[in-house]
């Protein structure tokens, strides 16, 4: 029929089984759509994501690699902008009611505590603590999980060696967010 076309599907792979692409199935199908889209109309030479959707400029980066734009578009991921308390910046947080919007910086809170508590060897119990930490205070879980900084697969036993970040998604009421954060060293998305 006319004004119809068929939607590209884009191989994701790994990514769209994992995390966000587990509890937003499609999600990341839309984004490539878009960003193919949008970078196809402006080729732009430089693209800069915020790296609080880490998982996404993971997504934005492949994209740009099966359509060999390496050589014209150089991505760029950006550190997550927060607020004062340390709350990722994010129109959902506009959402939030005063009560709680004060339990959401618990997110941060936490991925500051397994920062500091990362030990070798199993991962099993700071993790059951963050998610123990955010059921306590209302929040409705959809992940806490630690994975390789460069890939993404879950870490259940730490080897000291791996970049490691900790990735959160929780309900706070109907408003689901977001946060992560890199957990050893300095790395920044490739």
């Amino acid at each position: 029929p006319t004004g119809t076309h068929e939607l590209k599907h884009y191989e994701l792979g790994f990514l769209e089984t994992v995390l966000e692409g587990k509890f937003r199935p499609g999600h990341f199908q839309g984004v490539c759509q878009v960003m193919d889209r949008l970078l196809s109309i402006i080729s732009p030479t430089d693209l800069f994501m915020g790296s609080k959707d880490y998982q996404q400029c993971m997504v934005v980066q492949k994209l740009i690699e099966f359509k060999g734009w390496q050589q014209q578009i150089q991505f760029h991921a950006c550190s997550t902008i927060r607020e004062d308390d340390g709350l990722a910046m994010s129109s959902r947080n506009l959402r939030l009611n005063k009560e709680q919007r004060s339990k959401a910086i618990l997110l941060f809170k936490i991925l500051e505590h397994l920062k500091k508590e990362i030990v070798l060897g199993s991962l099993s119990a700071i993790k059951q603590k963050a998610i123990s930490l955010l059921t306590d205070h209302g929040f409705n879980v959809d992940y806490v999980e630690i994975a390789d900084a460069k890939t993404l697969s879950l870490v259940t036993e730490w080897d000291g060696k791996q970049q490691l970040i900790a990735l959160i998604a929780a309900f706070i009421g109907e408003v689901r967010l977001i946060d992560n954060m890199i957990l050893n060293d300095k790395y920044f998305l490739y």
